[in-house]
């Protein structure tokens, strides 16, 4: 069709209205999956307003743990001056991946082919007469 759907569509990204709301907001940073995240203003409660807008699709799934702490008000600086540099034993942080291919199978799962280890013996089934 041709037709730019997102000034009027928020799941393809922020629409015209986020865009205005975002004048005279401060950027903050951009995380590596390209997300910007903005503040500015004050909620009711007295808190600095922010916002994150998604490089592709909304998914709330796609924001690494450290910038969903400065969301929610969890650390009070940017990820990159609050918190400490990430360890040698951390694994880098993954989107969720539920509902795709890559989510994960345990043994026995219908997806995963429905073959289940058989028991080791340590098991007995009930029945009503017993």
């Amino acid at each position: 069709m041709g037709l730019n759907l997102n000034p009027f569509t928020w799941w393809n990204g922020a629409t015209l209205g986020t865009w205005f709301g975002l004048r005279g907001k401060t950027q903050v940073g951009e995380d590596e999956l390209g997300n910007v995240y903005y503040e500015g203003g004050k909620d009711p409660n007295g808190l600095t307003r922010r916002w994150v807008i998604y490089n592709g699709s909304n998914d709330a799934s796609r924001i690494a743990p450290e910038w969903f702490s400065w969301l929610h008000h969890q650390i009070d600086d940017v990820p990159d001056r609050a918190l400490p540099p990430q360890r040698t034993w951390e694994k880098p942080w993954e989107p969720n991946q539920t509902g795709t291919r890559l989510a994960y199978r345990p043994p026995g799962a219908l997806e995963a082919g429905g073959h289940r280890i058989r028991s080791t013996g340590d098991y007995e089934a009930w029945t009503p007469d017993a």
